[in-house]
């Protein structure tokens, strides 16, 4: 990954200042923060309101906090994010039987879950009636403090799993949770997913489907000379749905056979998403999505 070495030398001491900054607040310096150190101004105003949110003074604990973070990455299958602060969570007191699914946390907990899949998925569909039921007086009630927190926490975690996707952050390397780090990744070297998986049979399976695609694209250019007022859009969205029905381009679920344990078990509705709303008829932009 990126070492210190390799920042450019312009704003390099600052860098340096705001990486061992990092380091002196949290004990470590992730991959986040060495990515963001080539840029020792969004870093440093990324650190601060980092530091804010997870570590400084307000109305909830600091594993709650953690957990809220989890729930958040979950929702974008960002394992990167859900394995760190699994193990923050557990270095700052946190119930590791909560660990084991967002069925084992608290109930008050488990109420977000609606509000965060729409704040990460369909935010233009919440409305005042969310808010208020979490803030109902009762048993697992929120107060407004806790909750205006707990929301700065799932949108500050959505965008930042946006930044790890597209940055290709990788996990660190594999470490003992109880030395204050936490269980690989899927995406890891020890991962099944790894460029080993592209020999032996696999990589046979794969020129197959790769073979069967590039028919169907040929069968699609051939008939694209035959019908009349096609257009370019028209093309492209059949070439998508070829693609899409393609073995090549697998659910991530299917990419990632750890996602069960690992990002799955934080999940409700675990298939509510994104959901393009253009109308029928009009030219839609493409939609960017992290594979």
């Amino acid at each position: 990954f990126l070492l210190i070495l390799q920042i450019p030398q312009e704003g390099g001491e600052s860098s340096l200042h705001q990486l061992l900054g990092a380091f002196v607040s949290a004990g470590r310096v992730d991959h986040v923060a060495m990515v963001m150190g080539l840029h020792p101004q969004y870093l440093s105003s990324f650190w601060k309101t980092q530091y804010l949110l997870l570590r400084m003074d307000g109305p909830l604990p600091y594993h709650k906090r953690h957990y809220i973070a989890i729930m958040a990455a979950a929702r974008h299958r960002c394992s990167y994010l859900v394995g760190l602060h699994m193990g923050e969570f557990l270095q700052v007191g946190g119930n590791p039987a909560w660990l084991r699914g967002l069925h084992c946390a608290p109930q008050k907990l488990r109420n977000l879950n609606e509000i965060n899949k729409l704040l990460a998925h369909r935010p233009w569909l919440i409305t005042k009636e969310h808010i208020e039921a979490l803030l109902k007086p009762g048993e697992d009630s929120w107060s407004l403090a806790e909750l205006v927190q707990a929301l700065v926490l799932l949108t500050h975690y959505h965008s930042l799993a946006s930044f790890v996707f597209g940055c290709g952050i990788k996990p660190e390397e594999e470490q003992d949770v109880e030395n204050n780090c936490w269980a690989p990744s899927p995406h890891s070297d020890s991962s099944p997913t790894s460029d080993d998986t592209m020999g032996g049979s696999g990589g046979t399976d794969a020129m197959q489907e790769l073979e069967v695609l590039m028919e169907r694209m040929k069968l699609l250019q051939e008939n694209q000379l035959e019908e009349e007022g096609v257009t370019q859009e028209e093309m492209a969205t059949r070439f998508e749905l070829e693609k899409t029905e393609s073995l090549l381009v697998p659910s991530s679920d299917i990419l990632d056979p750890s996602l069960q344990s690992n990002i799955r078990c934080f999940l409700e509705d675990p298939e509510f998403g994104y959901k393009d709303f253009t109308r029928r008829g009009e030219q839609a932009p493409p939609t960017f999505r992290a594979q």
